[in-house]
């Protein structure tokens, strides 16, 4: 038998399509790189905006006109989705939330297309340890590290909590086990994931105790982690940042928004002023750090006056890179009830206005890296045969080495790189050990 995986969106659905094919494998299932001819097709979807779920329809579609004889599973944030589950259901042979996963072969021989299981089918089955599967890594020098499941917060806007339910987190005990196996098989970089990552918590283990803990362990290695939610990071927190250089000189934590207002109706549970203090901590703690962040535009009732407060928390925070969106209304959430009232011209036009900002803010930092020597994980080479990487603080870097030097050398190596140029945003450079 073999199996075909597709993952759409975040990095949390990411490190699920490679438990899931760590699970089908153990079972003897082979990979099949061409979808059409697998026998099992599995969609790790994303429903937080409307462009990844129409990618799924058209998706489902093909595969069932092209490769009929496969099944096909709906897993990810789609897969409890009613209205999702009517649209495709005579296409779908299973729509099944991840943590299923220990199940998926029983679920599979329990549902025929139209069929698919009940609520009440589903509680009577105990998949919630489905994190404990050694995952399958795509990369071998840099592995997502999930450390929990769920959300706790409904953010007015956000599908997540419904899609995955309420937070569950791994023991301590179990991370740190899993992340010093990664280490002693020569991985450079360790990606903490969660929804939520701050809001760890397991027995007496916090987030800050977990991250110590973790950074602790010996080698040469950097620890990421990613999402953090404002409302939980604490100055515990701020202090493990700056303990090690083990933990990455970056921070990915979403304001969503510059207006308190709209922060409000967007359930975010914290104000600017908050916010603002969080990000002048957490520089004075760990000055260089790079804060990344993520903005919705165009959320419902957001007047002009409102979003010229966002563009003036973007001066002001110098960011050196932000995810902007345009609102989307996601079936299921407290705004999906709301007048959607910004124009789609409008949202266009904000979101063009941030990522304005953006450019500029990031050329400026990047400016400041011309001509120091800089610590990079390289990643790969482009068509152009040029190495990239990534440097502790998320920057991207293009540079060039010694022929006599050879790909297996540099590719999943820690390696110095003098900055010598800034090209549309990226740093371009030359290798020098």
């Amino acid at each position: 038998m073999t199996y075909h995986i597709i993952t759409i969106g975040c990095q949390m659905n990411k490190a699920d399509s490679e438990r899931i094919a760590a699970f089908l494998e153990e079972r003897s299932y082979k990979n099949q790189e061409d979808w059409h001819k697998a026998d099992l097709i599995i969609l790790t979807t994303c429903g937080i905006r409307q462009s990844a779920e129409d990618r799924v329809y058209g998706l489902v579609g093909r595969m069932h006109k092209l490769n009929p004889k496969a099944k096909i599973v709906i897993t990810g944030c789609l897969a409890k989705r009613q209205d999702v589950q009517k649209r495709l259901k005579s296409m779908v042979d299973l729509f099944m939330p991840i943590n299923e996963l220990p199940n998926l072969l029983d679920l599979l021989k329990k549902c025929r297309r139209d069929n698919t299981l009940s609520a009440e089918e589903l509680r009577k089955i105990s998949g919630e340890k489905y994190l404990t599967i050694q995952p399958k890594y795509e990369s071998n020098f840099s592995a997502y590290l999930p450390i929990g499941n769920g959300c706790n917060n409904f953010c007015s806007y956000c599908v997540v909590p419904y899609a995955r339910g309420p937070e569950v987190y791994r023991p301590a005990t179990d991370i740190v086990t899993e992340a010093r196996g990664l280490v002693k098989r020569g991985y450079k970089e360790i990606i903490l994931i969660a929804q939520n990552v701050n809001s760890y918590k397991s027995a007496s283990t916090d987030f800050p105790k977990l991250l110590k803990r973790l950074a602790s362990i010996s080698g040469d290695f950097w620890l990421r982690f990613s999402s953090s939610h404002p409302k939980d990071l604490s100055d515990d927190l701020i202090t493990v940042l700056a303990s090690s250089p083990k933990i990455c000189d970056h921070l990915h934590v979403a304001v969503q928004s510059g207006d308190d207002d709209i922060l409000k109706a967007m359930n975010r549970k914290y104000t600017v002023v908050h916010f603002c203090s969080l990000i002048k901590k957490i520089r004075k703690s760990k000055p260089g750090i790079s804060i990344t962040t993520d903005a919705i535009v165009g959320f419902p009732g957001e007047t002009k006056k409102q979003f010229q407060n966002t563009v003036k928390l973007f001066k002001d925070m110098d960011f050196a890179m932000a995810y902007i969106s345009q609102y989307s209304p996601r079936p299921g959430t407290i705004s999906w009830g709301m007048e959607d009232n910004v124009k789609k011209e409008e949202k266009k036009r904000r979101e063009k206005v941030l990522t304005d900002i953006i450019e500029k803010s990031s050329d400026k930092i990047n400016k400041t890296y011309l001509g120091k020597e800089i610590k990079v994980l390289a990643e790969g080479m482009n068509k152009r045969n040029k190495y990239y990487g990534k440097t502790s603080s998320f920057k991207t870097i293009r540079f060039t080495a010694p022929e006599d030097i050879s790909v297996e050398e540099i590719i999943g190596q820690f390696v110095q790189v003098k900055i010598e140029k800034v090209v549309k945003n990226n740093l371009e450079g030359f290798l020098i050990k």
